[in-house]
């Protein structure tokens, strides 16, 4: 019991910990130590028309290797926009080589900022057509030598526009001075959507082509590169922070929060209306949509300041990172208990039960807990893309371990249906289990791979629709899962539940 406990407070604290961790969200700040990565994926914004980006790289230092022997196309950044995810970038163009070797296709709208540290320059390359792309501006800082005053601050200083315009409409290379102290490198640029042929899906990385330039050469006389940066990125969207996929979902969220909690006071009726065959598992299940409710508002409030501010309320989103947990694991926990036949079927977890519900809760913890440093870690971070694949392998061995208790629920009911005298009744309840099995697989088959081809198909200002096919197929498994298991005495399972208990109250005599 004493490691129980302290296994609980263990991980609340981490929890704790980890919900306070700040999160920039759409006002973007990353800083990168002694990194190695050849490709470093800052970011992916949708654009409206009147929508702005604003870099400002403040530091950036190379280590391992003498400024001298880095040419001009080995350290940049690249921009290039797409209509959906699903659609090809020009990364995906030359996976085999670095994409700061090769000169831009005229079939991407890309930009390339190639970092020329012999020169101290930014060159520009791009070999979209005028008007597709948006017209990269740089921002040079306040000197003492130069009178002519620079705004910085926003992208949609004019003046500064059209000086840097002028220079910039040209598809040959353009360059613009890369700032150089003692070896420390920054510079800061901006751009406006200023047409509806720009909106789109903006990806924004950084490379690092010197171990990718070095791989025909002689191993024994290779160094490893390593860099370290630190990025400030704004993006907006004339109204809102949010990209434009994102921009409808807190209205999203307050109408299927609405949905649920209708559901839920639906069913607390049901079980008031025939409380002589409610069971402990209805009450159970009566939770859950109010949990689900309490976290879509939260998620909602949540978004809602990241829309009018670039980042969230502390409070608001740490109440909803514990809403998140608690849906998550009383979800498991229920669809679970229900595959068992607790409450309707036996009225004790077997041991390989209560083995299911020892691997199912830790890995849900887990789950949260990825997606919280998810939701709180900038993704060009290292450690982004490995909580990611913890997230996504561990939602899968979720998914799975609730399978096996519907599977040895049928098999016990099957054997039972053959032996005891209550067949009629036993396949009853066999062909209800194997119903609520096709549930459970149609719902993770819907929302982790149905719903995610549908995220990547749509064009960017639709990817809402994920999130909004996610919600509905989860408020219809809780509405079907109710009518299978709504409190009835006519409800094959509790008709042998009933009948258990006049077998062990004859056996008693």
């Amino acid at each position: 019991m004493a490691i129980d406990k302290g296994y609980v407070f263990t991980s609340v604290k981490l929890l704790f910990v980890l919900l306070f961790v700040e999160s920039q969200c759409r006002l973007h700040h990353l800083v990168l130590k002694d990194d190695v990565r050849q490709r470093v994926h800052l970011n992916t914004f949708g654009f409206y028309k009147n929508g702005y980006m604003s870099v400002q790289m403040d530091r950036l230092s190379l280590n391992g290797v003498p400024i001298e022997d880095i040419d001009s196309s080995t350290i940049g950044f690249s921009l290039d926009r797409t209509s959906s995810n699903g659609f090809s970038t020009y990364l995906d163009d030359g996976l085999d080589y670095c994409v700061l070797k090769k000169v831009p296709s005229s079939d991407f709208a890309v930009v390339l900022l190639l970092l020329d540290f012999k020169y101290n320059q930014v060159r520009m390359k791009t070999s979209a057509d005028e008007g597709m792309f948006p017209h990269i501006i740089p921002v040079l800082p306040k000197s003492e030598k130069d009178g002519e005053e620079k705004q910085q601050e926003k992208p949609q200083s004019g003046d500064v526009a059209k000086s840097r315009r002028d220079v910039t409409e040209n598809k040959a290379d353009v360059t613009f001075p890369l700032q150089n102290k003692d070896k420390v490198f920054s510079f800061q640029f901006y751009f406006n959507v200023t047409t509806d042929t720009q909106q789109g899906l903006y990806n924004f990385y950084f490379h690092n082509c010197y171990s990718s330039m070095a791989i025909n050469q002689d191993a024994s006389s290779l160094s490893t590169l390593t860099f370290s940066l630190e990025i400030h990125i704004e993006e907006k969207n004339p109204e809102s922070f949010l990209s434009a996929g994102e921009i409808p979902l807190p209205k999203l969220y307050i109408c299927m929060s609405g949905f649920f909690f209708s559901i839920g006071t639906i069913w607390v009726h049901v079980l008031r209306t025939r409380s002589s065959d409610v069971y402990k598992i209805h009450w159970l299940m009566a939770a859950l949509p109010f949990t689900k409710s309490l976290s879509l508002i939260f998620h909602a409030i949540d978004y809602y300041y990241i829309s009018n501010q670039g980042y969230p309320i502390e409070g608001w989103a740490v109440v909803y990172y514990i809403t998140h947990l608690l849906k998550g694991a009383l979800l498991f926990i229920t669809i679970a208990l229900i595959g068992t036949g607790w409450a309707f079927v036996k009225h004790i977890l077997s041991d390989k039960d209560k083995k299911i519900f020892m691997i199912v809760i830790p890995l849900q913890v887990l789950a949260n807990v990825a997606y919280i440093i998810i939701e709180s870690t900038e993704e060009g971070s290292s450690e982004y893309g490995l909580w990611m694949e913890i997230l996504f392998l561990v939602d899968l061995l979720c998914c799975g371990a609730i399978l096996f208790p519907v599977v040895w629920s049928i098999r016990h009911l099957q054997e039972a249906s053959a032996t005891d005298g209550k067949a009629a009744i036993n396949l009853a309840q066999l062909k209800l289990f194997r119903h609520y099995y096709v549930m459970i697989v149609c719902y993770i088959y819907f929302t982790r791979i149905i719903a995610i081809l549908i995220k990547v198909i749509v064009p960017f200002q639709w990817k809402w629709l994920y999130q909004l096919l996610d919600e509905l197929a989860t408020l219809t498994f809780f509405v079907l899962t109710g009518h299978k298991f709504r409190p009835a005495s006519y409800n094959p399972y509790l008709l042998l539940s009933v009948e258990d208990e006049e077998d062990m109250e004859m056996d008693d005599v």
